[in-house]
């Protein structure tokens, strides 16, 4: 297996390291006040709250190890701008396991992470916020599913953003070119969202360091250096931020019908809202 970009080359961007401060990103978190809250509460039927989720693991050697969270920000941020929602401050290490191999990778447990998401559902409501949309940044947090499942089950309105079809229907929106299969980590989504929101913290090298492995049946047991040298696995060279910027407007679109689900009277009855867009509906504009 071979790529452009190896693992000697992501360790080219690193020469400043242990040379002066590192780079942090300014406005990941909110600047709500107690009153602020208070106030936007004032407005509304149910209250809701966003909460980003991502990682801290590699991202090719021209993204930062803190994409994911950057990106669930980027998401959150977008909708908290068009809906009144609570938008809470990141999670910003998770599940990444699967990217050990590469210097930078941090992870928790499954059970760590599905234990922070359901205690902050119960801190919220316990504070009056009912109900809670957790948007996801990076794939390999399967467990975030599980806390929806058990969560809605046990009668709690939670949701889990942005699904498959949101994706898909977002890449549509913005044109981007390689499917979601290929396009699986630092490719042309992410490095899209990240040249709009934050140019500054794109590397030279995504130009040319597309690489593809569209069959990873063994990611789970064997890891992503397994199928990939350079970390990166999809077409990062089509990435621009005109595509970051569609990206976002498809996803703030598709949130619609989660905010109707989450605030309406007919999710203690089990039923779908009728002012819930459909699926069609959704898909952008």
């Amino acid at each position: 297996m071979s790529s452009s970009g190896s693992k000697s080359d992501s360790q080219s961007g690193s020469q400043s390291a242990g040379r002066g401060p590192q780079p942090t990103v300014a406005g990941l978190l909110p600047t709500d006040t107690t009153a602020d809250v208070r106030a936007r509460a004032a407005g509304a039927g149910r209250q809701v709250a966003v909460l980003p989720v991502g990682s801290y693991e590699q991202h090719g050697p021209y993204l930062p190890l803190a994409t994911d969270t950057l990106v669930a920000c980027a998401i959150a941020q977008e909708i908290a701008a068009a809906y009144p929602v609570h938008l809470l401050p990141p999670v910003t290490i998770a599940c990444s396991h699967e990217h050990a191999a590469w210097p930078g990778t941090v992870s928790i447990s499954a059970t760590t992470l599905h234990a922070m998401v359901r205690d902050i559902a119960a801190s919220l409501r316990r504070s009056g916020v009912e109900a809670l949309v957790v948007v996801n940044g990076h794939g390999g947090n399967y467990v975030l599913g599980n806390v929806v499942q058990e969560s809605t089950a046990a009668g709690h309105r939670m949701a889990l953003f942005p699904a498959m079809e949101d994706w898909d229907a977002a890449r549509e929106r913005a044109g981007v070119q390689t499917s979601l299969l290929s396009d699986m980590h630092a490719g042309e989504i992410e490095t899209s969202i990240l040249l709009h929101c934050h140019p500054e913290l794109v590397r030279p090298g995504h130009e040319t360091t597309d690489f593809l492995a569209d069959d990873r049946r063994h990611l789970l047991s064997l890891g992503m250096s397994a199928y990939t040298d350079s970390g990166v696995i999809g077409r990062p060279s089509l990435a621009s931020a005109a595509k970051g910027k569609e990206l976002l407007a498809g996803f703030v679109h598709s949130f619609g019908a989660y905010f109707s689900l989450v605030t309406s009277d007919a999710w203690d009855k089990g039923a779908v809202p009728p002012e819930m867009p459909s699926a069609t509906a959704s898909s952008g504009d």
